[in-house]
């Protein structure tokens, strides 16, 4: 289908995405607290863990509310091996794109109103003008894993309007990825659970993310300075070493993981996580032999 598959109907069909980081009673109270929380659905226990807050757009303008998560309200579980977080009853991660409803302007919310008058001007002549609107945040409980897909397809296509630097590209890709991974997982769990192609589809698509992930942040390790994307150096490689590890790189995914375990900045806690993954690298090149 393509990463930029869905955006069409916006109109905003022509981007490339080849161009793109206690008592008896106190308890017996928390027990019926608790016992009555498990019986919310997840959508239910979701719409509690969200608030609308304001932004103003930078591009036209437009005073405007979105989804965002309370703090307070998530925890983490676990995390995947390319540090994709995993909490309970939630995926912050669909809201993690901030997008004007108005003109389409939309970024994380890390890169969101950074700009200089040169982008300011190209994103409103190449996406504001052409822009068919949609629906705003407000109006929705919570998001769908299509509503977050299309807000990191248009943060996407800002990226390449703007020229962002490399690094805001490639956390871009990464967190479009982990997306595009929560909704296959979310299909997969359900009763019916998910089609073939609707598995390859997802799959295919989380990959080229993940590709152009890797090779932005090569990039920017060689044009920016640390921390990228909030990343230390350590973590980086880290994480570059699993990407490598997905797209079939294992020999570029050993050697990114050395350079962690030699460090003498980084932490026990991350040499250990290298050691694992290098680990299960080489178990699976024994296996494929």
């Amino acid at each position: 289908m393509g990463i930029f598959s869905t955006i069409g109907n916006l109109g905003l069909g022509d981007f490339d995405e080849s161009k793109i980081l206690d008592n008896d009673s106190g308890a017996a109270a928390r027990r019926g607290a608790a016992e009555q929380k498990e019986t919310k659905s997840p959508e239910e226990l979701e719409k509690e863990a969200l608030f609308d807050k304001t932004y103003e757009c930078p591009i036209c303008n437009l005073t405007f509310k979105t989804k965002c998560v309370r703090a307070g309200k998530v925890r983490l579980e676990s995390k995947d091996t390319d540090l994709r977080p995993i909490y309970n009853h939630i995926d912050p991660i669909k809201y993690d794109v901030i997008t004007c409803e108005k003109c389409g302007y939309s970024a994380l919310g890390r890169y969101f109103g950074k700009l200089m008058n040169r982008q300011i001007r190209d994103i409103s002549e190449q996406i504001g003008s052409k822009f068919n609107g949609i629906e705003p945040a407000i109006q929705k409980d919570i998001f769908t894993y299509d509503d977050a897909i299309t807000r990191y397809q248009l943060a996407l296509i800002t990226a390449m309007v703007k020229k962002a630097k490399n690094s805001e590209r490639a956390y871009t890709c990464l967190k479009y990825a982990w997306v595009l991974r929560g909704k296959r997982q979310y299909l997969a769990a359900r009763p019916e659970g998910i089609t073939l192609e609707e598995n390859r589809s997802l799959y295919m698509d989380e990959r080229e993310c993940l590709k152009n992930a890797y090779e932005g942040f090569l990039k920017a390790i060689s044009s920016e300075t640390f921390p990228i994307a909030g990343m230390d150096e350590n973590t980086l490689n880290y994480l570059l070493a699993d990407l490598a590890r997905r797209l079939g790189k294992n020999e570029d995914a050993l050697r990114l993981l050395s350079m962690v375990i030699t460090s003498r900045s980084a932490s026990s806690r991350m040499k250990d996580e290298a050691l694992r993954l290098k680990d299960m690298i080489r178990e699976s090149i024994k296996n494929n032999k």
